[in-house]
């Protein structure tokens, strides 16, 4: 699996940023009320955040050489999956939190009952999960090691 890119990051992010200005934009103009990210959100994106870097330490912990039992290959690959849908979903709600923030900004009335500052909430809830998908991808990365001298002796007898 390869690592996440960042224009595929800035990439989502961008469509988040589309989408969520789009769809306020319609809820507005026809006469439903615009979303407003719950206080929860941004709580349950935290805790998201702080699972899956700790699903990733013990991982890390093993290929540093620092812990003596065996990490399941399945169980690795379950997590790093699962960090780079963190990053990715992260990337796209912080364009939404932003769409949603700009729009919330251009109106000629803000908004009340703190409809910014939630916003905000979420979309820095929204950073933490990117960042913490990320720095887990990043704790799952096997060093170059053996395997890859002789991956790399193979292709060179077979050349």
């Amino acid at each position: 699996m390869k690592r996440t890119r960042p224009t595929t990051l800035i990439g989502l992010g961008v469509a988040g940023i589309v989408v969520g200005f789009l769809a306020e934009l319609a809820a507005a103009s026809m006469g439903a009320p615009v979303f407003i990210p719950p206080l929860t959100l941004p709580i349950t994106m935290l805790a998201v955040a702080i699972i899956v870097v700790a699903f990733a330490v013990p991982i890390r912990r093993a290929v540093r050489g620092r812990n003596v039992s065996r990490i399941d290959p399945f169980q690795a690959t379950r997590i790093v999956v699962l960090a780079k849908a963190c990053a990715l979903s992260g990337a796209l709600l912080v364009g939404a939190g932003v769409g949603i923030g700009a729009y919330l900004l251009t109106r000629d009335v803000l908004p009340g009952n703190n409809s910014i500052l939630l916003t905000a909430l979420a979309t820095a809830g929204a950073v933490v999960l990117l960042v913490a998908g990320l720095i887990a991808e990043l704790f799952c990365t096997l060093p170059p090691g053996d395997d890859d001298e002789r991956t790399e002796s193979v292709h060179a007898r077979t050349d």
